[in-house]
């Protein structure tokens, strides 16, 4: 029987060619302008599909971006994974930052990736960890060696809140049953320390527009006279933080999970190196939130963070006025037990009430999610942990992660099972950031450890 390694390195150009040619699709949900090449996204992940071994697949319309869903039951007796991805990108701005340009994938060789990455957007994030998945379903199909069932539900809006999957799972929960689902939407420590994603954070995001006068003014007639929609924006930004970094929302920590001695103790024992992260991001120093360690500030604790701000005159030479309006788009990481629509009305009652009275406030809620904690003593956690000493040859760390993936606490509401976060991405892959890459050997090694998480899953599942 060929082996996933053996099988990998007979394929390996066409498996780098696949999905060189599924990048340089645009598939950008945030804007419009790209809802042709989203779609023909779509198409393509349904060809794939077809081809890696699925019996079935649909592309099913939604009232966003469709979802296409593939299906492989080889046995209704046997458990069933359900496979979750997105096809859809982050936009590549700013796009002048970038070495190469973001939809013409090209392989260079770096530090962390001496066998080469694929340097395009959503190469990591997260057409290249979804596509691991259809070539390990076709490896298993080739060669005989499915153990169980599988159903892959790939949609488009993930970047954008995935609000027509939620749509969809409500109502097709017959359709979607499953005993695990499986997600390479995360990352791992490092390429020799393997760890599977047992936490993530919640999300609230949120736009804010602050209004003074009724047009623009000339700064010298009226400046120190009419609020400065902009100066005004800035101090009630940097209000939201105090000397400590502690968020000023009132309410805002309430339902905190605070992890005790033990827990931090424990997540402690993962490497980590202050000067290899500054050095990477090229900074002095850490920042961050008093009284916690900065594996501990991107994980366990909330965060507020601008992540956009604009108005006035921004183009080049001086124009001297007060500007109308001031905006800025403000996103809330949240832990478990934290609500997001809860923390998102306590955002917008203070920001509202801390505006003085020269300006007008508008809070516009965007989109969110709940932070997940998946156990570790799960089937599923523990055929992850298999399938990595299996092709590794170490036990991952267990490893909360920063991001958010808000559909993953859905589908636990929904469909009643758990989710498996098996990433193979490395924190310094820029995802969402200029020069987004995916390291080849990454990517390979995705498609060799995802069949054994399939035999040791159904093997569990099988004894119980």
């Amino acid at each position: 029987m060929k082996s996933a390694h053996s099988y990998i390195q007979e394929h390996k150009e066409r498996f780098l060619n696949e999905l060189i040619e599924l990048l340089k699709i645009p598939s950008i949900s945030a804007d419009s302008a790209y809802k042709n090449d989203v779609i023909k996204t779509a198409e393509v992940i349904k060809t794939s599909l077809l081809k890696a071994g699925c019996d079935t697949v649909e592309i099913c319309e939604t009232p966003g971006y469709p979802i296409v869903y593939g299906e492989k039951i080889i046995d209704k007796n046997l458990p069933t994974v359900l496979v979750y991805g997105h096809y859809d990108v982050q936009p590549p701005d700013p796009v002048e930052l970038w070495d190469s340009p973001p939809f013409e994938p090209v392989i260079k060789k770096t530090e962390l990736h001496p066998q080469g990455a694929i340097f395009a957007r959503g190469s990591c994030d997260d057409k290249g960890q979804m596509y691991m998945h259809v070539k390990a379903l076709e490896y298993m199909t080739n060669t005989g060696q499915l153990p169980c069932n599988v159903k892959f539900m790939i949609e488009g809006e993930e970047e954008v809140g995935s609000e027509s999957l939620s749509w969809f799972v409500e109502r097709n929960q017959d359709k979607l049953s499953n005993d695990v689902i499986l997600i390479s939407d995360t990352g791992m420590i490092a390429n020799d320390i393997p760890s599977i994603t047992t936490g993530l954070r919640g999300l609230s995001y949120v736009e804010v527009e602050v209004t003074g006068p009724n047009r623009d003014l000339h700064s010298g007639l009226y400046g120190g006279a009419v609020a400065n929609p902009i100066n005004i924006l800035t101090k009630m930004i940097a209000s939201l933080h105090d000397e400590n970094n502690h968020i000023t929302i009132p309410g805002f920590y309430d339902e905190v999970d605070e992890l005790s001695k033990e827990e931090r103790a424990k997540m402690a024992e993962a490497p980590f190196s202050k000067e290899n992260y500054t050095k990477a991001l090229a900074i002095e120093d850490v920042y961050g939130e008093a009284g916690y360690t900065t594996n501990e500030r991107n994980s366990i604790r909330p965060t507020l963070d601008v992540n956009g701000i604009w108005g006035g005159y921004i183009g080049e030479g001086a124009k001297t006025v007060i500007a109308s309006k001031a905006y800025a788009k403000i996103s809330m990481r949240l832990v478990p037990n934290q609500d997001w629509k809860k923390i998102t009305a306590l955002f917008k009652s203070h920001f509202e009430s801390i505006a003085p009275k020269g300006v007008k406030v508008v809070v516009k809620p965007h989109h969110g999610g709940q932070a997940y904690v998946t156990p570790i003593d799960s089937m599923g956690y523990q055929a992850a942990e298999k399938a990595y000493e299996a092709t590794f040859g170490k036990t991952p760390i267990p490893q909360r992660s920063g991001g958010s993936i808000p559909i993953v606490s859905l589908f636990e509401k929904e469909l009643k099972s758990k989710t498996i976060l098996m990433g193979f991405g490395l924190d310094s892959d820029a995802i969402h950031s200029p020069n987004e890459h995916f390291g080849v050997w990454n990517y390979l090694k995705g498609i060799e450890t995802i069949p054994q998480f399939y035999h040791y899953f159904t093997e569990i599942h099988s004894k119980q």
